[in-house]
């Protein structure tokens, strides 16, 4: 899951885009990168790994001329973690193109073939947001007049969505021209559009991931980009937008809900944080229906997800809630973290039990989800460790048994701990008394409560439906080599320097 934001400002856009990626770094914490268009119309980029505060200094951000930009936080899925993966990208013709892309295409090979043989053109990474890149670049190609017209654009951007599958939700700038975003038909990935006025009457515009990126920095929340649209705003704030999609359907994706979006955000007109409430109510009339006979004694969420509904599940049941963990807040997050080693590893370093909460108790753990069980399995160890007599744990979500291709790092069954096991053989693995599962229509109902125009949600992670109809065996299993085959290589190359954009002049800030 990646994060991304664009602006068009009449005053310089860096520190501002700077500050909404650090407000979205809970979406990818790989790598970052800014890209702005200079007043001699150049690109001026940065990017590399790491978190944002590693990537951008103070020489960085003075180098990052420009009142139009756009910036990514890169959690990689398709590609690998090496800094030549890192985003934003840009192609040099036509005009001079850059864009940033989260998502996944499910047609990637396919589209890369397509490239060379109708644009001649060389893609240079194993990311499918390249490939994207020059597929929007071959369309604009077909239009030879300068400057490009809205409907150019929108004629492009149509084209691209007639050859290109997944999902993506996408902020690219044109040289010479502005701002566009765009999002995939089915709206698999979020994205927000939100304005505010200069003290001149002018309105500067800004497209991020979340809402939260734009409240901290003072920005209107107007709508979120519809599936299917495309937002063209010239470099003068002129502002158009056109359907281009055929046949749109709403369909988000349901794990925003769950683990990936910030409480405080509003995504497809849903509160985040009611969700997770809602979700925290169905799963409390669960457990109070079907699993009554459990002795508990305390609700202890495992931070900090699942805190708003480990609370209501307390409320409902009458338990006791406490805070039976203490977060290590310099920790990132394991479930991003690459390898089931690093990520073993790091789970004593990120939480620590506090002992007074637990030794002698039955308690009722409560997590958003349970992906690998590896995590689960290492807390679980840790409060028996401590003197907990029983332990059951309850997920806010349903068991995840299928891979993810949209964008989500859940690509092999394999990984996944409640592929081919049952309740019980889970909660066996994990060491638990007991593993409560929400169903996957309650946990629909939750986030449905708040938008109940939504008829359907990409929940594929559950159910095994795939959204886009064209994921197969096959596709599955090429996607698992390609992963099994970039872990090898960011395991060989992780302490290896990184060359890959030195010596760009202009175009990178080194």
């Amino acid at each position: 899951m990646c994060g991304i934001v664009g602006m068009v400002s009449f005053s310089p856009v860096n520190q501002s885009i700077y500050d909404a990626l650090s407000v979205l770094q809970h979406r990818g914490q790989d790598a970052a990168g800014i890209i702005t268009i200079d007043s001699n119309n150049h690109f001026r980029l940065r990017k590399a790994n790491g978190l944002v505060n590693e990537v951008f200094q103070a020489h960085h951000m003075q180098r990052l001329e420009g009142n139009v930009g756009i910036g990514h936080i890169r959690y990689p899925t398709a590609g690998s973690s090496s800094v030549s993966e890192a985003q934003p990208f840009y192609v040099n013709s036509p005009y001079g193109i850059a864009l940033a892309h989260n998502g996944n295409l499910t047609n990637a090979e396919a589209l890369r073939q397509k490239i060379f043989e109708q644009g001649k053109r060389h893609v240079n990474t194993h990311s499918d947001s390249e490939i994207l890149l020059n597929i929007l670049a071959i369309e604009l190609a077909n239009f030879p007049d300068y400057p490009l017209s809205a409907a150019n654009i929108f004629s492009a951007i149509a084209a691209v969505h007639k050859v290109i599958h997944g999902a993506y939700a996408c902020v690219a700038m044109i040289i010479g021209h502005g701002l566009i975003a765009f999002r995939d038909p089915n709206g698999i990935r979020p994205l927000v559009l939100g304005k505010r006025e200069t003290v001149d009457h002018r309105t500067e515009y800004m497209f991020a991931s979340e809402s939260v990126a734009l409240d901290s920095l003072d920005y209107t929340f107007v709508r979120d980009v519809e599936p299917g649209e495309a937002i063209y705003i010239t470099q003068d704030g002129e502002f158009f937008s056109q359907q281009c999609a055929d046949n749109p359907k709403l369909c988000p994706c349901i794990f925003e809900y769950v683990y990936f979006a910030r409480p405080d955000s509003l995504i497809n007109g849903i509160s985040v944080y009611q969700a997770r409430i809602h979700m925290g109510q169905m799963l409390g009339k669960k457990i109070a229906r079907e699993w009554r006979d459990l002795d508990i004694d305390v609700v202890i969420p495992i931070p900090e997800t699942s805190c708003d509904a480990a609370l209501e599940i307390a409320r409902i049941l009458n338990k006791p809630y406490r805070q039976g963990f203490v977060k290590n807040r310099y920790i990132g997050r394991t479930f991003i973290m690459p390898g089931q080693t690093v990520r073993r590893r790091s789970v004593r370093r990120k939480l620590n039990a506090n002992n007074i909460e637990f030794e002698g108790k039955n308690v009722l753990l409560v997590d958003d989800s349970i992906v690998r069980g590896t995590t689960s399995k290492e807390i679980l160890e840790m409060v028996r460790s401590v003197g907990a007599k029983k332990i059951y744990l309850a997920s806010a979500a349903p068991e995840i048994r299928y891979p993810n291709v949209y964008g989500i790092d859940m690509p092999s069954a394999d990984e996944l701990i409640a592929h081919d096991r049952n309740v019980d053989e889970i909660a066996q693995f994990i060491g638990a008394d007991a593993v409560i599962f929400q169903d996957l229509s309650d946990l629909i109902a939750a986030v449905q409560m708040s938008n109940p125009t939504i008829t359907q949600f990409e929940c594929s992670v559950f159910d095994g439906q795939y959204i886009t109809h064209d994921i197969d065996p096959p596709y599955l299993a090429s996607l698992e080599r390609l992963r099994s085959h970039n872990r090898k290589q960011t395991s060989t190359s992780a302490l290896a320097p990184s060359p890959e954009f030195e010596n760009l002049g202009i175009y990178n800030n080194e």
